[in-house]
């Protein structure tokens, strides 16, 4: 079903479900948004259970794509075919909630109660909770927890970490390994989607590729197709320069014959035009230090802050010095962006004291884009006191010019901030705070709505920064990278400081967040009802199917813990280059505690459905 170059790298999953039909499919799809052709003959697929991303820049149309799928948007030619009866859940980016409470939003899709208010327990929310005056991340949990009561056949879930905190988006993970249901993510979050995901969809010149294989396999084929692409180009621009030369040389008594090639160089011409036009722009963010700090940024001894009867610090004491890169991490609600504020001087703390070092020079980029006012233009908010330039770096750059190298059109500059997308807004802030020289970075949740390629750009700027960071995000994967420190925050007003990133907070501080959320693998299989069965003539299982049952229920509870194990083991970047054999052995592992994992639970369901009966009919 692959569209475009059919290329693609080795796979792990080596594609089952090829044969199986799809629940939810699209073929042949097309959809134009004025002018611009979003998408040109996509095909994608989703047969039972199977879990994938859907990856693409910014603009590329994954939104979009998730509307069609979810029989929201109706696309200008093509098919979409659904399995009779199966029911699809969509998350969007911006889930708006019904009702007067959580509970009436999350049953207002048809749930029952019961399954409703477990679900909301499952992602830390009252079910009583008022639908106002909710944050980001308790809108996303409560749109997520009213999906998975659903019990759908297939999710759709659109940038599903944005607001949430790591514990929460380990709790969907374990959501999503949870439910039987076939899931379809668009996510910027490398280590959820590498924990999530067996398949792969790029989007990418308005066409849809796919990978049989989960996002640690992504990237590597990503550059086996793009340097084929580019040894594409090379020999068509190579045969563009022969054509030419024959047809300067040729003479007119073979006039029919040049006549036929000259069709054909004015075909390859518009092969190139082609090639050029969807070309996408490439960003061109730079970051420079306003100068050396002194060698200490902040120092803070024994500081402690209340509101009212909640403690968010209790007695914490850090130092800060010139060229540190530190992550805050913890729950939403914590006191992260409060522990910013004072250690930047905005805030006093109740107790203790923090003092700031000399030569300090800050840019701050909030999480909330509370300085992005939705009436200002594009340009208002790149030069708020007017004029055609912008001082990038302490260098006069023409505004267009600026605006094109974060993929802005001119056309964009006069359109107001609300017409912008969330990853167009976080670039408009990343323009006008990457134009000021600054030797203090604090970012706070700065992934939120950024394509990878951006990410990954950000992430290469922020590492050759000679300035000091203060990051503040729920990807682990970006603190791993980028982290030197790792400050803590439970919630209760404890906070711990460990060297390293994330991995590193967990492995020397184990515990610190409570107990790790667990989502039985059994639990989704349960759920759903069983079809009807005969009244049993027996009053209880035979003998061998109890001491069976009892064997899968081993099992279900053990697999997961292997299959974790071996992902794990597939994650190392290294391992195929030093032990070829063991990638391959821990793959084909892989595969099959899948695959028994899969059999164990349905013959589980079938067998306590069995019982169940059994009992029933005593």
């Amino acid at each position: 079903m692959t569209t475009g170059v059919a290329s693609r790298a080795p796979s792990l999953y080596v594609s089952a479900s090829m044969s199986r039909a799809p629940i939810l499919a699209l073929k042949d799809v097309r959809l134009a948004d004025g002018p611009l052709m979003l998408f040109d003959g996509v095909d994608l697929a989703l047969e039972a259970r199977t879990r994938a991303c859907l990856v693409g820049r910014n603009g590329a149309g994954k939104s979009t794509l998730l509307r069609i799928l979810a029989g929201l948007t109706d696309p200008d030619a093509g098919e979409r075919t659904v399995t009779p009866g199966a029911r699809i859940a969509y998350v969007p980016q911006e889930p708006d909630l019904t009702g007067a409470t959580v509970l009436d939003h999350a049953v207002s899709g048809g749930a029952e109660p019961h399954r409703a208010e477990a679900a909301l327990s499952d992602f830390g929310m009252d079910p009583a909770k008022s639908t106002t005056g909710l944050s980001g991340g308790e809108r996303r949990r409560a749109a997520l927890a009213k999906a998975f009561a659903e019990d759908p056949d297939v999710i759709l879930l659109d940038e599903p970490t944005n607001h949430l905190d790591i514990l929460a988006i380990e709790t969907l993970e374990a959501e999503i390994a949870a439910c039987r249901a076939a899931a379809l993510i668009v996510s910027h979050d490398r280590a959820f989607l590498e924990r999530v995901t067996q398949r792969c969809f790029w989007l990418e010149y308005r066409q849809v590729r796919r990978l049989d294989a989960g996002f640690g396999e992504f990237d590597g084929w990503v550059e086996k197709i793009e340097a084929q692409e580019a040894e594409e180009a090379r020999r068509l621009a190579r045969a563009i320069e022969r054509e030419q030369h024959w047809l300067a040389r040729g003479v007119t008594a073979r006039r029919a014959r040049n006549e036929g090639r000259r069709r054909r160089l004015d075909s390859m011409r518009q092969a190139k035009a082609d090639r050029l036009k969807e070309a996408q722009g490439s960003l061109n963010m730079g970051l420079a230090s306003s100068g050396v700090s002194g060698q200490r940024v902040v120092e803070a001894k024994g500081i402690s802050k209340a509101f009212g009867q909640r403690t968010i610090l209790k007695a914490f004491s850090t130092r800060i010095l010139r060229g540190d890169r530190v992550a805050i991490v913890g729950p939403n609600g914590a006191g992260k962006t409060t522990l910013v504020k004072i250690l930047l001087g905005e805030l006093e703390p109740d107790a203790g004291s923090v003092k700031l070092g000399t030569n300090l020079t800050v840019n701050y980029i909030d999480q909330a884009r509370a300085t992005l006012a939705p009436d200002m233009t594009l340009k208002d908010v790149l030069l708020p006191e007017g004029g055609d330039h912008v001082m990038v770096r302490g260098h006069p750059k023409h505004v267009n010019a600026y605006a094109k190298d974060f993929l802005f059109k001119d056309s964009q500059l006069r359109q107001p901030v609300r017409s912008l997308s969330g990853g167009e807004r976080n670039r408009l802030l990343l323009a006008r705070a990457l134009a000021r020289p600054a030797n203090v970075m604090v970012l706070d949740e700065p992934t939120n709505d950024l394509d990878m390629d951006t990410l990954d750009l950000l992430e290469d700027l922020l590492a050759d920064y000679d300035g000091t960071l203060i990051l503040v995000s729920h990807d682990r994967d970006f603190i791993d990278r980028l982290a030197t420190s790792t400050i803590g925050l439970d919630g209760t007003g404890r906070a711990v400081e460990t060297p390293g990133g994330w991995q590193d907070f967990l492995s020397q501080n184990p515990g610190f967040f409570g107990a790790p959320r667990v989502v039985a693998p059994a639990k989704a299989a349960a759920a759903r009802p069983a079809p009807p069965a005969p009244k049993p003539a027996a009053a209880k299982l035979s003998y061998k199917d109890q001491r069976r049952l009892s064997e899968l229920e081993t099992l279900v509870s053990d697999m997961p813990g292997k299959i974790a194990a071996l992902e794990q083991a597939l994650a190392d970047p290294t391992l195929y280059s030093r032990d070829a054999a063991a990638f391959d052995r821990y793959t084909r592992a892989l595969d099959a505690a899948r695959d028994q994992l899969a059999a164990a639970e349905e013959e589980w369901l079938d067998l306590e459905s069995r019982r169940e009966a059994l009992e029933a009919g005593r």
